[in-house]
C-alpha cells in the first residue's frame, strides 16, 4: 500500500515560520541566496520537489553564493567542535592514522592555497584514504574544474542533509 501523504518532516518544514525555515536550511547549506530560493518554493509536495529545489538553486549559485556556502564546510578531518554533523559526515577520518591525518592537513592547506577555498567532497561513506586520494588528484584541476565539481560535491551534501531534515519524525 503506497501513500500519498507527505512526509511528517517535510509537512513541518512546510509550516515552519519563515526565520526557522531559514535557520533549519542554513544549518543544511550555509548559502543564503540557496536557503531563500527554497524557502520561496515553499511548501513542497514531496522530499523530490525539494530535492529538485535544491539542485535548481544550486545551480543558480553565483561565486559568492558558493564561496558563503563553502566557508561554512570544515576541512576534511578537523570537524569544528559540537558540529555532530560534520563530524558524522567525516566519520571516515575517525580511524585515520596520525601520519594520514597529517598528510590530509598538508594537502587541505596546498588546497586552500591553490583553490582559495577549503577542499569539499561528500564525506559520508568515505574512508580517509578515498578522501585523500580525491583531495591529491584534484590538486591538478584547473580552478574552473574544480569549481563545477565543489559545486556538484555540495549539491551532494545538501541532498543527504537534507533528507535527514525531512525524514525527521
Amino acid at each position: 500500500m503506497t501513500s500519498t501523504a507527505t512526509p511528517s518532516g517535510l509537512a513541518r518544514f512546510n509550516a515552519l515560520e519563515e526565520h526557522a525555515a531559514r535557520t533549519a536550511l542554513l544549518e543544511v547549506c550555509a548559502s543564503t541566496a540557496w536557503a531563500e530560493r527554497l524557502i520561496a518554493a515553499r511548501p513542497y509536495a514531496d522530499p523530490d520537489a525539494l530535492y529538485a529545489g535544491s539542485d535548481a538553486a544550486m545551480a543558480a549559485l553565483t561565486e559568492a553564493d558558493l564561496a558563503e556556502a563553502m566557508a561554512g564546510h570544515p576541512p576534511i578531518g578537523r570537524p569544528k567542535p559540537g558540529d555532530p554533523t560534520s563530524a558524522r559526515e567525516q566519520r571516515g577520518m575517525a580511524g585515520a592514522t596520525d601520519e594520514l591525518r597529517a598528510e590530509m592537513l598538508e594537502l587541505n592547506l596546498a588546497y586552500q592555497e591553490r583553490f582559495g577555498h577549503v577542499f569539499l567532497i561528500c564525506a559520508t561513506g568515505r574512508t580517509a584514504e578515498e578522501m585523500r586520494d580525491a583531495v591529491r588528484e584534484r590538486l591538478g584541476n584547473p580552478p574552473e574544474k574544480e569549481r563545477e565539481i565543489v559545486r556538484t560535491e555540495l549539491g551532494k551534501i545538501n541532498r543527504i542533509r537534507l533528507t535527514r531534515l525531512v525524514e525527521e519524525d
